[in-house]
């Protein structure tokens, strides 16, 4: 069998990253990993700074969204020879410090994609945020047929057998909800969750989701794909377990912990 560590890089879609973007690359490229940007059509330096950095710099004339940007960057990655990609946002609010962690969870869990989970610090997300969250978190759950922690969170490890799904027909975050649905119920790939920090105070940019126009997109998505896939209800009985989170402060192996609403 072989049991040689996946290649893997980092990848960061980014859009109009000015005041964060160099310090995010840094942080990473001090830890060896290798990047790839995907800048999504910024009309700031974000470009500029990027361009100076030892990084695969990636650019779309015009923006194309988070989604297309993320496939620009898989198809990237697979070109390279990469075998798994870890993906991170460009705003600061990830932090390289989390990455060995969740690389050590993806070791541990080969078959699985794993997601930095905000469930640190809860009390700093704003509680409409967290409320969103958590309907997401339900609903998306129930689409994948098991029980997901933080479905919304863009730090995450992608496998190889997720990478594969590059070419789903899905846009902007829907296209993050979809990975994770079609990989669950298509690639029979797991989902473990590694708890980071909810970083929502400090000199952070407004978010480019739109709360009212992506919500319903990536609700209507994960209603349909609830249907496409059938066994609805035993999909929804199996998406009511508890989240298999990697409590990662001790060396006892990864087991289901409880969250909060």
């Amino acid at each position: 069998m072989n049991t040689a560590a996946p290649r893997w890089c980092v990848l960061i879609p980014c859009l109009n990253e000015e005041a964060a973007i160099r310090a995010v690359v840094e942080s990473v490229l001090a830890l060896g990993a290798p990047v790839i940007v995907v800048d999504d059509g910024s009309d700031d330096r974000t470009p500029e700074i990027v361009a100076a950095l030892p990084v695969t710099l990636l650019r779309h004339a015009t923006r194309r969204g988070k989604g297309e940007a993320l496939r620009q960057g898989f198809r990237e990655a697979l070109r390279q020879g990469y075998d798994a990609v870890l993906t991170m946002d460009g705003d600061g609010q990830h932090l390289a410090a989390d990455i060995p962690r969740i690389v050590a969870a993806a070791q541990r869990h080969p078959q699985h994609i794993v997601i930095g989970a905000r469930l640190l610090d809860r009390e700093q997300q704003p509680k409409g945020r967290r409320r969103a969250n958590a309907v997401a978190d339900w609903g998306i759950s129930w689409a994948c047929a098991q029980p997901v922690a933080d479905t919304q969170s863009g730090q995450r490890w992608y496998p190889q057998a997720a990478l594969a799904l590059v070419d789903l027909p899905a846009e902007n975050f829907v296209f993050e909800a979809a990975i994770l649905i079609a990989a669950s119920r298509e690639q029979r790939l797991g989902v473990v969750s590694v708890p980071i920090a909810s970083r929502y105070h400090g000199a952070f940019r407004p978010s480019h989701l739109k709360p009212v126009r992506d919500v319903t997109r990536i609700t209507t998505y994960t209603i349909g794909r609830v249907v496409h896939y059938g066994h609805i209800v035993a999909s929804y009985r199996r998406s009511r377990g508890a989240p298999l989170v990697l409590d990662d402060t001790a060396a006892a192996p990864a087991k289901p912990m409880a969250l909060d609403g």
